[in-house]
């Protein structure tokens, strides 16, 4: 198994940080939700893993998101976020998506633990 490297982890740790919310403290209503153009499909993560996504969306908006994940599959929500990355939330099973330019990540929200990293477009 490799380990991540310390930029890789730094990087992730802003990440999270950046696109955590809670519902007790709103996203203030002048903080622009970034719509970035980005892939529908197959997702390779690190450590082999894979997600699929299909992006839901309204207009220019991405707004859901379904996700293949471990033999089921989920409908997230389009969360705000305080960096106005998209984020993505399936309240029930816990799930965010959280979309770069560059990769994405899954994480279980109620832990705040990536389930899969480094996840790019195939």
């Amino acid at each position: 198994m490799s380990h991540p490297s310390l930029p890789a982890l730094i990087a992730l740790s802003l990440v999270l940080t950046a696109c955590g919310t809670t519902r007790e403290a709103p996203v203030p209503p002048q903080t622009v939700q970034l719509d970035l153009i980005l892939a529908s499909g197959d997702y390779n993560c690190e450590d082999g893993l894979q997600v699929r996504v299909e992006r839901e969306m309204r207009g220019t908006e991405n707004y859901r998101l379904h996700i293949g994940w471990m033999g089921s599959s989920y409908w997230l929500e389009r969360d705000p976020s305080y960096s106005g990355l998209p984020r993505f939330e399936d309240p029930s099973s816990g799930l965010v998506w959280i979309d770069l330019p560059w990769k994405s990540v899954l994480l279980d929200g109620r832990s705040n633990k990536p389930l899969a990293s480094e996840c790019k477009s195939v």
